[in-house]
Order: C-alpha cells, then structure tokens, then sequence
C-alpha cells in the first residue's frame, strides 16, 4: 500500500514539475504573441493565475494593438474570478470606457454590475452594496435590453430585491416584537409605529413583493396594538384606522391564511371602539 502511495506521489510530482516547467519556457519567451495565445488557454483551463501572470507580462506590448482591446477583458476577468470583486468591478468599467465599442462591451458591462451582485453583504448587514448592484444590473438592463444576459440581469434584479425585502421583513417583525418596549425609542415614536411605517415602505418600494401579505398582517395587528395602548384622545382614531385597514385587507386577500386572526383583531377593535 505504501508503495503504491509513494508511486502516485511521484507521478503527481512529475507532472507538477514538467508543467512548472511549461510553464516557465512560456514566460520567458520572447514571443508577445506566443504568450498572449498561451495566457487564453490557461485561461480557459481555469488556471487563472498563470493567465494573470502572462497578460502583465503581454499587456504593455499590446496596447494601441488590436489585441490590446481583449487583453483588457481578459485582465478583468481574470480579476473576477480570482474572487475580487471591487477591483473586478473597476476594470471591467475601466475597460467599457477606454473601448466604448470593444468587442466585449455587453460582456464587460454586465459583469460590472454581476461583480458588484457576487459581493453582496449578508441580509442581516447593510444593504447599501444591495442597493448599489441593484441600480448598475438595472443600468445594464436599460443599455442592453437585449442582450444575451439580459434574462439571467432580470432574475438577478429580482433575487436582489426580495433579499432587501426580507431585510425589511426581518426589521419589521422586529419592531412589532418589541412592541411596548420604548428602551430604543431614543427619538421619540413608538414600535408599532415604526413596524407600520416600514411595511407601508416595503409595500411602496416593492409592490409586487410576495410577502406583501406578510406585510399587510403586520399593519393590521400593529394598528390594533398602537390604538389599544393609546391614550383616550387619540384611541378612537386609531380605532377607525385598525378598522379600515381591516377591509382593505380582506378586500385584498380574501382567502389569506391570516383571515381568521384578522378578523378577530376587527372584531376587538370593533367592540372597543363601540364602548368609547
């Protein structure tokens, strides 16, 4: 058994060998054009750090050259998928402003904005970067609608925007799980005013949401609560509002799994509002 392990060691170091050698007889070649060509089958091959290698040797030999054009490309991709994203991003606009009609300015316009979607922050962080690749895939979108990509933008658009939904989502329930609690109300306000507020947004800014019914229940029961814990003057106000939010929902979502809770909210608030 040993001698079968060390055998295949010494094949595996044979082979690293002789391609280490390969491939330093390519970067010491005085042949810009051999490189060039070698650095697109490394490339291809995925060994992207021999292609990286050879283009920085290539690359000021082909500039104002025909070549000069893909060789840029090559460079950010190369970037892009040694997981670099910002910089990828950076050279792929670098490379769509210095070759405006280049051959690869569809490519290189939407691997800007799917470089900025692969660095995405995780949904419990700031979506700012969200936002950000949100605007450069729809900018691709509005330039390019008929690209090759241009199905693959649109899904990601939308993967994108549902993940600063659940964000949304997620600071919602938050807000109506602390309910009472004003130990973060620094500013003023209240919890249930800051749950309604942000699902009334999510709804605006995200209308086709699927958790707009999610939402929707999430108002509803904090109108109730806000009104319940409302001081007399402004309780039977708020009342009314729990009310009418009522038949906006069942109007809405006539089947919704949250009917029966709704209508339990109307009918205390209903009851509630009589006795005032």
């Amino acid at each position: 058994m040993k001698l079968k392990s060390s055998y295949f060691l010494l094949v595996w170091a044979c082979i690293l060998c002789m391609s280490c050698n390969s491939f330093n007889k390519v970067i010491k070649s005085p042949d810009s054009d051999f490189k060039y060509e070698t650095m697109k089958q490394y490339f291809f091959e995925g060994k992207h750090t021999n292609a990286a290698m050879l283009l920085e040797e290539t690359m000021p030999a082909l500039k104002g050259t025909e070549k000069g054009d893909e060789a840029a490309f090559f460079q950010a991709m190369n970037i892009f998928h040694s997981k670099d994203y910002a910089t990828a991003n950076s050279y792929f606009k670098r490379y769509f402003a210095t070759y405006p009609t280049g051959i690869h300015v569809d490519d290189a316009r939407f691997y800007a904005a799917y470089s900025l979607y692969m660095s995405m922050p995780q949904t419990e962080l700031d979506q700012t970067g969200t936002v950000t690749a949100i605007s450069e895939m729809q900018s691709f979108l509005e330039i390019s609608p008929d690209s090759k990509y241009a199905p693959q933008a649109k899904d990601l658009v939308f993967e994108m925007q549902d993940k600063l939904v659940e964000k949304q989502y997620q600071a919602a329930k938050l807000y109506y799980t602390l309910g009472g609690y004003i130990g973060n109300c620094t500013m003023g306000g209240n919890n249930y005013e800051a749950c309604i507020i942000t699902c009334e947004n999510a709804i605006k800014d995200f209308p086709y949401t699927s958790k707009k019914e999610e939402f929707s229940i999430l108002i509803l029961r904090s109108k109730f609560h806000l009104a319940q814990q409302s001081i007399l003057s402004k309780m039977k106000e708020r009342l009314e509002n729990t009310i009418d939010e009522y038949y906006g929902f069942v109007n809405e979502y006539p089947s919704s799994k949250y009917m029966k809770e709704a209508k339990a909210i109307f009918t205390k608030a209903q009851n509630k509002y009589k006795s005032l």
